[in-house]
């Protein structure tokens, strides 16, 4: 059977092509034209007297990448027109599938008129139409049209979608890519909610188009009601911008606006907005002004050439709580930073620039800091043939203050290390490192004078040898690995390092935990230094399974030869010996994910700090908990004594339905809730229901204990 289609597919294929060639010139001019149209039957006839061919059983018909399937098919030589019935399916080039009871085609398939049209679009969207009419290969105009991208009800097809447009008029424009509708409702499970004249929207081969956005709808304590309304506008392939204009019913309209761009070296990200809004004193109690409110973030990265780049992160806001009244960020410091940096091999070099916003009440503008310019320098040489390896460090600030202290600094560090593995199986790193610091202060408080100030310059001389240690015992037993590691480490470095005159900007916050345990200088930053003979020592250990699971565990302490007011009280470093600290982390399986941070007390045992976050479950239904104890810390540590715990959430309910939720409590005497929240969102093939509920318990002048609910629905494939 399938030699004989093929036999008469040719005979029916040559015999057209005679017609064509001996017949009617203007057949004949058709058919070299189309020389690439393909027929394909089981059975074929010819009316040489009509001029009809027709093909029937399992047609084909394709013309350049357009094909047409059918159970009968008509061709009339002398008009040139095509005639399908039974079953008859046309694919587009553009992916799309066009299902009809009856068609008459011309011109190579790209013109003509259909009956009972179905219309599949690549992103399974679905028309259904009377009839309608093809255009030049590129236009549908479908009659008495509905369009839906839902499923229908297996167990009831006739029941109506989810939702649907019903449309007088539709007209597809492949080559323009819109779909446009007149006269069209858009109905719910078959209910008219909605009619408009005039509607359109991209199709599917669009990946974005300038258009209406999703509106999403809501109320707080704060604003009232409030709807958002974005409107995205499609500048070119790599630019676009929305706008979005939030009217409430408390404070008015607030307008947003978003600017992304992405060029031939890097991107950019301006996001934006602005109101104006009635002033309120610090007893959230209206003051009968108006003011403008407002923030801006400007985010940018760009590559000058292979080894250079520059960057900006630049973010400001009007006032200190616009940002949370208004829901758009929870934080209380805002970080500008205007960047270049280079890497090239070895070398790395930066230069930045800081400006800092403060949005805590106690924040005080005139005492925070401008840093301009900040300069450092990075080589890291290769090891030689005796493995030692040399890197030199250096580093330029300049910090200015409207108000308050100023600060300049110069900074320079050369060390060597070589690394050794002994016979035994020790792993030994030798290592030294001299540094040479200075400043220039002025307005800097005299700590031996109290209310009084004092200029000059200020140098030290830093210097360190180290070395540390550490000897792995490994153990195979089947599938299951396990590492036993004990690691020392000894210091030797002249006491002292912090003279009263040289400042401390970049070392404030400071906590002894299992991250810092085996560092030389435990202070994050250049100001403050570490000195004193001291050794770091404890032990890991680690079991590894063959599936991918593992549990690793480490506790340590540091010794120094006599206590050190270096650190401040009850930091954990305050003693000859300093509290143990350890980390326990057990991850048997992608289910489960447990961290544990510790801090015991050296001579009770009693826990002076605790941490862990536990989350467990698989991606559909994950729980996540966390608790974080600093109860007995000091404020002047950078840490103020702080006790919370948290939860969060999320579960898969259904095929469609998923839930999530969170809450933080502070569990100090005069705590309490901090916020909480819960998210419910459907979706499936057509639509996307979204819904939140949050609950902050925040008291900051104008800002208070507030809820907030919002809910959006997007009906999916209308842009």
């Amino acid at each position: 059977m399938r030699i004989l289609k093929r036999r008469l597919s040719r005979f029916a294929l040559w015999t057209i092509l005679v017609l064509a060639q001996t017949g009617n010139p203007v057949l004949a001019q058709s058919a070299n034209k189309q020389d690439d149209v393909l027929f394909s039957a089981d059975a074929m006839s010819h009316d040489q007297e009509l001029g009809i061919v027709q093909a029937t059983g399992n047609v084909e018909i394709a013309s350049g990448d357009r094909i047409l399937r059918a159970d009968a098919v008509s061709y009339n030589q002398r008009t040139e027109v095509v005639s399908a019935s039974g079953n008859v399916a046309i694919m587009e080039p553009t992916g799309e599938v066009l299902f009809v009871d009856y068609a008459e085609l011309e011109e190579g398939l790209k013109t003509g008129f259909v009956k009972s049209l179905r219309l599949l679009l690549t992103d399974k969207s679905r028309f259904a139409a009377a009839s309608a009419v093809r255009q030049n290969g590129n236009k549908t105009v479908m009659s008495r049209a509905v369009y839906s991208a839902c499923n229908l009800c297996p167990k009831n097809p006739d029941r109506a979608p989810l939702w649907q447009i019903k449309a007088i008029e539709v007209v597809h424009n492949q080559a323009a890519k819109r779909i446009d509708y007149k006269d069209a409702f858009l109905e719910v499970y078959g209910v008219p909610i909605l009619y408009t004249p005039f509607f359109s929207h991209p199709d599917p081969t669009v990946k974005a188009k300038t258009g209406i956005l999703a509106p999403r709808y809501g109320s707080s304590t704060d604003l009232g009601g409030r709807i958002d309304l974005p409107y995205y506008i499609r500048l070119s392939e790599h630019r676009d911008a929305t706008i979005t204009p939030t009217v409430t019913t408390k404070e008015g309209l607030i307008l947003a606006a978003e600017y992304r761009e992405k060029t031939a070296t890097g991107e950019w990200d301006v996001d934006a907005s602005i109101t104006r809004a009635d002033e309120r004193d610090s007893n959230n109690s209206t003051t009968g002004r108006k003011i403008f409110r407002g923030h801006t973030y400007i985010e940018g990265e760009f590559q000058l050439d292979p080894v250079w780049r520059w960057g900006v992160n630049a973010r400001r806001t009007l006032d200190d709580t616009y940002l949370r009244r208004y829901d758009i960020s929870s934080t209380d410091n805002l970080t500008s930073n205007l960047y270049i940096e280079g890497f090239n091999g070895p070398h790395y070099a930066s230069a930045n620039a800081y400006a800092f916003q403060g949005l805590r009440e106690s924040d005080d503008p005139g005492d925070t800091p401008i840093v301009l310019p900040s300069l450092e320098y990075n080589w890291r040489g290769q090891p030689n043939e005796s493995g030692d390896r040399f890197a030199f460090d250096a580093n330029v600030l300049s910090l200015y203050r409207s108000d308050g202290q100023d600060t300049r600094r110069l900074s320079m560090t050369s060390s060597w290390q070589r690394p050794v593995i002994t016979d035994g199986g020790s792993i030994i790193n030798f290592s030294a490192l001299v540094r040479g610091d200075g400043y220039h202060v002025t307005s800097m408080p005299d700590p031996s004078n109290p209310g009084t100030t004092k200029d000059g310059f200020r140098s030290r001389m830093l210097t360190q040898a180290a070395v540390d240690w550490r000897l792995p015992f490994v153990r195979q037993d089947g599938s299951v690995r396990q590492v036993i590691e004990p690691v020392a480490m000894a210091i030797i470095s002249p006491y002292g390092g912090n003279p009263t005159g040289i400042p401390n900007e970049d070392s404030l916050s400071f906590e002894f935990d299992d991250t810092n345990l085996l560092s030389k200088n435990r202070f994050p930053g250049i100001d403050k230094w570490e000195g004193g003979p001291r050794a770091n020592f404890g032990i890991r250990t680690s079991v590894y399974g063959a599936s991918g699971g593992y549990t690793t565990a480490m506790l340590g302490q540091t010794w120094r030869f006599k206590a050190d007011s270096t650190f401040g009280d009850r930091t954990g470093l305050e003693d000859q010996r300093s509290d143990y600290v350890g980390r326990l982390l057990v991850s048997p399986s992608k289910y489960l994910d447990y961290v544990h941070r510790l801090r015991l007390d050296r001579d009770s045992f009693t826990i002076r700090r605790n941490e862990f976050d536990l989350s467990l479950g698989p991606d559909a239904y994950r729980f996540n908990v966390g608790y974080l104890s600093l109860s007995q810390e000091l404020a002047e540590n950078g840490l103020s004594s702080r006790e919370e715990i948290r939860f969060s959430g999320k579960a898969e309910l259904t095929k469609f339905w998923s839930a999530s939720a969170h809450s933080r409590r502070d569990l100090t005497a005069d705590g309490g809730s901090i916020n909480h929240g819960l998210g419910l969102t459907y979706e499936d093939e057509c639509v996307v229901f979204s819904s939140q509920y949050d609950r902050t318990f925040t008291v900051d002048r104008d800002i208070r204990p507030a809820s907030t609910f919002y809910f959006k629905v997007s009906l999916k494939h209308l842009g």
